[in-house]
C-alpha cells in the first residue's frame, strides 16, 4: 500500500508542474514527428554568411547516434527525403514552423500505431 501512495505522488509532482506552453510545446513536436508541421529549416555558415542548405516542407527533425543532425521531408503520400547535416563552430541551423497548427494545452497526444507492431520484412 505504501508504494501505492510513493507512486501516486510522484505522478502527481511530476504532472503538477506542466504548463500550458509545455504540454502545446510538446503536442506541436509530435505533430512535426506526424510531418503535420510545414517548417522552413535554414543550415547557415557564420563565416560566409551563407545558407549552405534549405529544405522547405513538412519536416521532422532528430540527432542520430552519431551525433549527426537530420531532416526527414515528406515529399509525396509515402515519399520521403532524409537529408544528414553536419554542425560545426561555424555552422548551425534554425528551424521556422510557417503554418499555425490547433495544439491541446490540456492534454498530451499520444499516438498508438499497432501496425508496426508486426514488421515489413524483404527476403533477398
Amino acid at each position: 500500500m505504501k508504494s501505492v501512495v510513493v507512486l501516486f505522488v510522484i505522478v502527481v509532482l511530476a504532472f503538477a508542474s506542466c504548463t500550458d506552453a509545455s504540454v502545446a510545446a510538446a503536442n506541436i513536436s509530435k505533430a512535426a514527428d506526424q510531418f503535420e508541421i510545414y517548417r522552413r529549416v535554414v543550415f547557415y555558415n557564420g563565416i560566409t554568411d551563407a545558407y549552405i542548405l534549405m529544405v522547405e516542407g513538412y519536416c521532422s527533425i532528430g540527432v542520430d547516434s552519431d551525433g549527426d543532425l537530420y531532416v526527414v521531408v515528406k515529399v509525396g503520400p509515402q515519399e520521403f527525403l532524409k537529408h544528414y547535416l553536419g554542425l560545426s563552430d561555424n555552422v548551425t541551423y534554425f528551424a521556422e514552423q510557417l503554418r499555425s497548427i490547433n495544439a491541446s494545452t490540456a492534454r498530451y497526444r499520444v499516438i498508438w500505431k499497432p501496425s508496426v507492431i508486426i514488421p515489413n520484412i524483404d527476403l533477398e
